[in-house]
């Protein structure tokens, strides 16, 4: 695995005990660098820690990244124990029920936007004034091909993934004239247990669309993601980065 450097470096990774999430901590400490894990699953965390044989370059929080204070209470913990947060990685989300818009219920309608885009607002609420003072960031949100297309039975996750999108270019040119960077990424289908939430039609839908002909790797993911972290990324921000197999071409 060709390393990016990211040597003393702090990232927050939400969603970060499985899947993308977790391939994401493990580059970055391949990498060089440090990491605090949010997640709302602590047994789950706890397995991670446990996986990861790290020692003291990990810190694990619970977090319910869709709750305000809780958001403001870990960043401070990260500040305490680590001195400084360098990176921001928006990964957790969840995909929702597989169903037509008007056959979601206003709540299973709200809770993904409340997960896929309220807590990346909050989390950047949270994290960018502690980036400002040293003048040294990168965030990078985990988007979604749905995002730019639309997926039919999927209409929240299609919107709130929009809504990262567009967050993620308004604040990277809200920071462009410092040296904080904002990207995001746009999967197509990849190998994770959020897969378990979709229906095989909507699986089977979604993998006809992708010229590549298979699913995406979580390593795959984090390999860019791990460049988006670095310094070497200093001359993009607001960009979005397609990861989809060749689903899309712009």
């Amino acid at each position: 695995m060709n390393q990016i450097d990211l040597q003393g470096k702090t990232a927050v990774v939400t969603g970060a005990a499985r899947g993308i999430g977790l391939a994401i901590v493990r580059r970055i400490l391949a990498s060089g660098g440090r990491c605090s894990l949010w997640d709302n699953d602590p047994a789950a965390l706890e397995a991670a820690t446990l996986a990861l044989n790290a020692g003291d370059k990990v810190q694990t929080l619970t977090v319910d990244v869709t709750d305000e204070t809780k958001v403001a209470t870990a960043a401070a913990a990260v500040q305490q124990r680590f001195g400084a947060v360098d990176i921001l990685v928006n990964n957790a989300g969840i995909a929702g029920v597989s169903k037509k818009l008007w056959e979601c219920s206003t709540q299973e309608w709200r809770a993904v936007m409340e997960l896929d885009l309220f807590a990346v607002f909050l989390c950047c609420h949270a994290i960018v004034p502690l980036m400002l003072p040293r003048n040294t960031g990168r965030i990078v949100n985990i988007a979604s091909i749905a995002g730019k297309e639309g997926n039919p039975n999927a209409s929240h996750y299609s919107a709130a993934k929009a809504g990262v999108i567009g967050l993620t270019k308004s604040l990277g040119k809200e920071l462009a004239t410092t040296g904080i960077r904002v990207n995001c990424v746009t999967p197509a289908v990849i190998e994770t247990e959020i897969l378990k939430q979709m229906s095989k039609e909507h699986i089977n839908y979604m993998l006809s669309k992708i010229p590549i002909g298979r699913p995406g790797t979580v390593d795959e993911v984090a390999a860019l993601v791990a460049w988006l972290c670095s310094e070497d990324c200093s001359f993009t921000t607001g960009g979005v980065f397609d990861i989809s197999g060749g689903r899309a071409t712009y």
